[in-house]
């Protein structure tokens, strides 16, 4: 994982923060909802796709270790 995938991350973060707020005082609940679950489910494929990179590491290290022996 690099600092461009997690400013990536923050940054959609403060946007559905701003867009939330916009949607709510504007009194369009259903699109602040509709808005959070588009951001839930972007931020978790992100975490699979970073999940998936970090157990292949770990499997790469465990098998680098065990040649060792």
């Amino acid at each position: 994982m690099e600092l461009n995938d997690l400013l990536r991350i923050a940054g959609v973060g403060l946007v559905i923060g701003v867009l939330h707020v916009f949607f709510e005082q504007t009194g369009k609940k259903e699109f602040s909802f509709f808005l959070f679950f588009l951001a839930y489910l972007y931020i978790s494929i992100e975490l699979l796709m970073f999940l998936r990179i970090f157990f292949t590491e770990i499997t790469e290290f465990f098998s680098w270790l065990s040649m060792a022996m």
